[in-house]
């Protein structure tokens, strides 16, 4: 059941026992798995079915520390949240991802790849992937790694007619949680707010946090706040760890045969070091993306070459005795430390239009990053030179020690951390089973509690995380009869919001992550 309004859910008397917070991929997916295991749910979406600036505006936010993007074009506010821009790469996090680096402090997860490889077979269905490939070594430092591009799913529409058909998952639009209720023990309770005014307050048996990997932390900081630490009683690491994926164009290449990689259906190939090559170096995982460059920018970077790395001349001068045409681009994305100083703060001088201080983010990229990237680039053009598969030529402002360019992609819109998963209370949030510390009843889905961000775009990953999520709550939640609905009892304690949904709006351009 799909409605448009807090006041037409309201009116059928369907009772959830468990609420969650957002329609993207993770809160989209757990209510499907809950729903098909008979136990009655409702979504609580604080957008409607489509963009509009009025509900966007609610993310607006300040960022302190590098340039990043606006907050509120990096995520989306409405059904499906900001799987409405994504654009389709997939990947799981690698095995090591999930392991301590030794060299990185607060690096590991409380669980393995090995604990969310069974879901990987419903997350191809979910995200129309066929099957991933093993990777390819090509050196004992490089391997040739698969990105999938899927069809790039939107939740809130793919699954629409599913969940406006089923008994058991009620979604309600235009509904905001703006906090949570708790005694420190259980969420008690949350606070709405639906088409501009307050709608007073609903319960449930359990509560799931999934409005992304900025606002779960934002909801939760100041849900705790406000209940002087009855959400999150252990909240020593809450907003803090905070993560993105770093990506810039670092160099370029001249190839002796672009065929020697194999390439996607645009002509891409990606690569990422080996466990034994991070180890070595003591940096983080990285995604190298070689993107082959049109036959006129070869001269261009040929003619660089020559002026910046004579040594290479030779090499050259021999390949293009062999008619070389080959050249290409090679963009970074690699894996940000988690650090306590990368952090989401409650504003303490903007609201939004309910009230709720805004977002001040704080990021910055440390030298461990910079490492990775510098070092990362010359292992690449290593691995070229030992194959004889061509030469790397590093972007300047990168070997000259400049400051990173502000006009190039800056980061991937992929936002982890925040509400970490681990077992020490005072760096993490929530527990192997994404259950906050200390509450028996309140959870949290998405890459907010990713422990470390690997190298891969993070989708693939929550959805395999919250299929986990929506297996394990079904069983400490016992289910019911395939089909059955919620009692018909009224838990809403307001009386029902009167302004209408605002109607009409205009798409802009928006990023793909």
């Amino acid at each position: 059941m799909i409605f448009d309004s807090y006041e037409a859910f309201r009116a059928v008397n369907f009772t959830a026992k468990v609420c969650i917070l957002g329609s993207g991929p993770a809160g989209t997916t757990i209510a499907r798995k809950l729903g098909v295991a008979g136990i009655p749910v409702v979504v609580l979406e604080a957008g409607s079915r489509e963009f509009s600036d009025d509900s966007q505006d609610f993310y607006r936010g300040a960022t302190v520390g590098d340039p990043y993007f606006d907050l509120d074009i990096t995520r989306l506010r409405f059904m499906g949240g900001s799987s409405n821009h994504w654009a389709g790469w997939c990947r799981v996090l690698d095995s090591q991802d999930f392991e301590p680096k030794a060299w990185a402090p607060d690096t590991g997860w409380p669980i393995s790849r090995a604990d969310i490889e069974p879901y990987l077979p419903e997350v191809h269905d979910i995200l129309e992937l066929p099957d991933f490939r093993p990777d390819v070594p090509i050196s004992d430092d490089i391997r040739w790694v698969q990105l999938i591009k899927s069809p790039a799913v939107r939740f809130g529409e793919k699954f629409a007619d599913e969940l406006d058909k089923s008994r058991n998952v009620a979604v309600v639009l235009n509904t905001y949680a703006t906090e949570l209720a708790g005694d420190g023990k259980r969420v008690t309770g949350a606070k709405l707010w639906s088409n501009g005014q307050d709608a007073g307050s609903f319960t449930a048996d359990y509560f799931i946090v999934c409005t992304g990997g900025l606002e779960n932390s934002r909801l939760l900081l100041w849900s705790n706040q406000r209940s002087n630490g009855g959400v999150v009683p252990k909240a020593t690491a809450l907003g803090s760890y905070w993560m993105e994926h770093p990506t810039f164009e670092g160099g370029n290449a001249i190839l002796a045969d672009y065929s020697a990689f194999e390439v996607d259906a645009t002509n891409e190939a990606f690569f990422s070091p080996t466990l034994a090559a991070m180890e070595r170096l003591e940096i983080m995982n990285f995604g190298i993306r070689l993107i082959e460059t049109p036959y006129p920018g070869v001269k261009r970077v040929i003619a660089d070459l020559a002026c910046t790395a004579p040594e290479m001349a030779e090499w050259v001068s021999y390949q293009l005795s062999q008619d070389l045409r080959c050249a290409a681009q090679l963009y970074v994305t690699w894996e940000q430390a988690p650090l306590a100083s990368n952090r989401i703060q409650l504003s303490k001088a903007d609201v939004d239009h309910a009230g709720v201080p805004r977002i001040e983010l704080h990021w910055k990229k440390s030298e461990l990053e910079r490492r990775t990237l510098l070092e990362g680039l010359r292992l690449f053009g290593t691995t070229l030179v030992q194959k004889d598969l061509g030469r790397v030529r590093i972007a300047d402002w990168l070997t000259n020690g400049g400051d990173y360019p502000t006009n190039e992609e800056l980061a991937g819109h992929h936002h982890m951390g925040g509400t970490r998963m681990g077992t020490d209370v005072i760096k993490s949030v929530v527990d192997a089973n994404s259950k906050v510390h200390g509450m028996d009843n309140l959870y949290v889905g998405g890459s907010s509690v990713f422990c470390t961000s690997g190298e891969c775009n993070p989708t693939t990953t929550i959805v395999a995380l919250a299929c986990r999520l929506g297996d394990h709550l079904s069983k400490v939640i016992g289910v019911q009869k395939a089909g059955s609905a919620g009692r018909p009892r009224d838990r809403h304690r307001s009386p029902p919001p009167t302004t209408p949904a605002p109607v009409g709006y205009e798409r802009p351009s928006l990023p793909s992550v």
